[in-house]
């Protein structure tokens, strides 16, 4: 192939080509054994796909394709990766067009057979070879064919792609083609490893590349693929970590703009979670001695953002934007609740000689965070209410607007968004979330006392039936940890059903678990003991016969056919024991006798229990005093 092929297909573009006998031509050049044909073939096509009349007839394109040699347009890519090769650019260019067009016009079904995927490899390699034009096309290309888990499979089987991660700084959508393809090739690939190590070679290149630039696209991406990839296919402890979170640092502490704001934010959130052991000692504790540690700064940060950003929140439920802000607080919260259970850990470790910032700018943090939960509380407050009392459907103008009455200018009515409603939002999860953990470790009488408020909307998410999505129950349990602390705490509690909904939780929680999840079914067993307990202890003057209703269900629970509980669900099925015990003797001498069979079946559980208990164990001691009260009771 050489100049003159190629002005001989410029000359041929002009005739027309769509009519039978060019179309006929057209496919036997495209089937010639010699290259030179081929190469005329393919530029006449090109001039052919271009018209709109031939690109809306379907079986006319899928002709063309079945036409093409993929043999040739595999050699074309490669010769077009050999600089010193005549017209080895043209070549190129060609082949990628062409194979831009098909990736347009052809069907799904097309794209992902292997006729179309087996020009990855190809594809990959060339780009380091081809123009800012054709680079365009490839990636282009390559981002339709991954989308498909067929063609994320192919490209994850490419073994250098290190062409792509160099050129990833100057062309975002490289990071999209690896999240796609990662993201796809996670659901159905059969060698795990092979991935996991693909994966994190090329992050490491791909922070390598990044070098001397702010690396606001790298932390989009980063944030993007680690909140959504399996964690067992991400190392714990990357090599990448530390060189991540310094450009987290950097583009923190630089005056960011938002697109910036929400990369750092997004990226910190998904390593805290990732990488739960190290990422935290890198973000929250280094330079702990300098009066303006990172931690101290980028808490504050993200302090001031939420609560910047939170009171206009409500207004842009149904706005494109939404989605976006959200996930950026959203992330925030997160890293404030991870932010609070690491410096809790660190004040109770007794290995560390000082604290992990000066004491000023804990108790600066401190009073940051109390205004940031207040101004949380009340938007969660103002969101439950616009969710379940709201009007939905009303025109956006209508939404955000102001109405002019008889009685003065108020808002419109509130309403809820149409697309994830408050017991299903992320962002609400997250935000209580960090509540909860705020509440119950910060001794804030009047945070609690305004976080009562809030009682009916935490008893609502404990029920919501929508747990596979998001799960409030654990992070309700903590907040309540919180609450049940003063006393109008659990008044409120007690007011809106708290003990029946969780005393009923508690056991149908065992009942309905399977072997697998017997152990978080445990554990929050345990949680839920932590916060009936104490309400059962302040009662003054017995207990309601309400109450009571836990005997009958604890009662019922059987585990004489399993084999030996795992030590979690021993220490959770005590914890039971021990709640049923003080609600026993806090009952009068009448309740006792109208529950006396129900007692004789939980004397039967705690029998059953005590066999599995090895006498040396750390649990003895508590069986041993659960047997002597039921054997009180029963006796009286």
């Amino acid at each position: 192939m050489d100049a003159d092929s190629t002005s001989q297909a410029n000359s041929g573009g002009s005739s027309n080509l769509n009519s039978p006998e060019s179309i006929a031509k057209l496919k036997s050049l495209l089937r010639a054994k010699d290259d030179t044909q081929r190469f005329v073939g393919l530029a006449l096509l090109k001039a052919l796909l271009d018209d709109p009349v031939v690109q809306q007839d379907e079986e006319t394109v899928q002709s063309f394709w079945a036409s093409l040699s993929p043999v040739f347009l595999d050699r074309l890519l490669r010769t077009g990766s050999k600089s010193s090769q005549k017209n080895a650019k043209e070549m190129l260019d060609l082949a990628v067009s062409v194979l831009h067009t098909f990736a347009t016009l052809l069907p799904d079904s097309a794209k992902r057979n292997p006729r179309f995927l087996g020009r990855i490899p190809g594809l990959v390699t060339a780009v380091l070879y081809s123009s800012e034009e054709t680079t365009v096309l490839i990636l282009q290309i390559l981002y339709t064919l991954v989308s498909s888990q067929e063609g994320a499979k192919t490209f994850v089987e490419v073994e250098d792609i290190s062409s792509l991660t160099e050129i990833a700084p100057s062309h975002a959508q490289v990071l999209d083609i690896l999240s796609f393809a990662w993201l796809n090739a996670m659901t159905m690939t059969e060698d795990s490893s092979s991935l996991a190590n693909q994966i994190d070679s090329t992050i490491q290149n791909l922070v390598s590349s990044f070098t001397g630039t702010d690396a606001v696209t790298l932390l989009e991406f980063l944030g993007y693929f680690l909140r959504n990839a399996n964690s067992m296919m991400v190392p714990r402890q990357p090599k990448w970590l530390k060189n991540v979170v310094k450009y987290i640092q950097n583009l923190a502490t630089s005056r960011p703009t938002p697109q910036a704001r929400s990369a750092y934010t997004s990226a910190a959130a998904a390593l805290l979670q990732t990488c739960p052991t190290e990422a935290p000692k890198l973000l929250f504790s280094e330079n702990k001695k300098d009066e303006k540690a990172f931690s101290y700064l980028f808490i504050n940060l993200l302090l001031i953002d939420i609560r910047s950003s939170i009171p206009t929140l409500l207004e842009q439920l149904n706005k494109p934007e939404y989605p976006k802000v959200s996930r950026r607080l959203a992330s925030a919260f997160d890293i404030i609740a991870i932010f609070v259970g690491y410096l809790i850990r660190s004040l109770e470790d007794e290995s560390l000689e000082t604290f992990i910032m000066p004491p000023e700018n804990l108790l600066n943090l401190r009073k940051g965070i109390n205004e940031t939960m207040s101004v949380t509380a009340e938007y969660l407050r103002d969101r439950w209410d616009a969710s379940v009392a709201g009007a939905m459907g009303l025109h956006p103008d209508a939404r955000a607007g102001v109405a002019e009455t008889a009685t003065g200018s108020h808002h419109t009515l509130a309403w809820d968004s149409k697309e994830d409603t408050a017991n299903e939002d992320p962002f609400i999860l997250s935000a209580v979330r960090a509540l909860a953990i705020w509440l119950r470790e910060d001794e804030n009488d009047t945070l609690r006392k305004e976080a009562t408020g809030l009682m009916d909307m935490f008893m609502e998410l404990y029920q919501s039936d929508s747990h596979q999505k998001v799960d409030f129950r654990s992070p309700v349990l903590v907040a309540l940890e919180g609450l049940i602390t003063l006393k109008e705490g659990r008044e409120t509690f007690l007011a809106h059903n708290g003990w029946q909904i969780l005393s009923r939780d508690l056991v149908t929680n065992f009942q309905h678990s399977s072997p697998s999840s017997l152990e978080a079914a445990a554990s929050r067993a345990t949680d839920i003991v932590r916060i009936l307990l104490p309400i059962v202890e302040e009662e003054v003057g017995g207990i309601p016969e309400a109450w009571m209703d836990l005997i009958t269900l604890v009662a019922a629970l059987d585990f004489s056919g399993q084999d030996q509980p795992p030590l979690a669900v021993q220490e959770a099925l005590l914890a039971v024991l021990q709640l049923s015990c003080t609600v026993l003797s806090e009952a009068t001498q009448g309740m006792r006798r109208r529950y006396n069979h129900s007692i004789a079946a939980i004397n039967g559980l705690a029998a059953q229990l005590a066999r599995h208990i090895e006498a040396s164990g750390p649990l003895h001691e508590m069986m041993a005093d659960v047997l002597a009260t039921m054997n009180r009771i029963s006796s009286k």
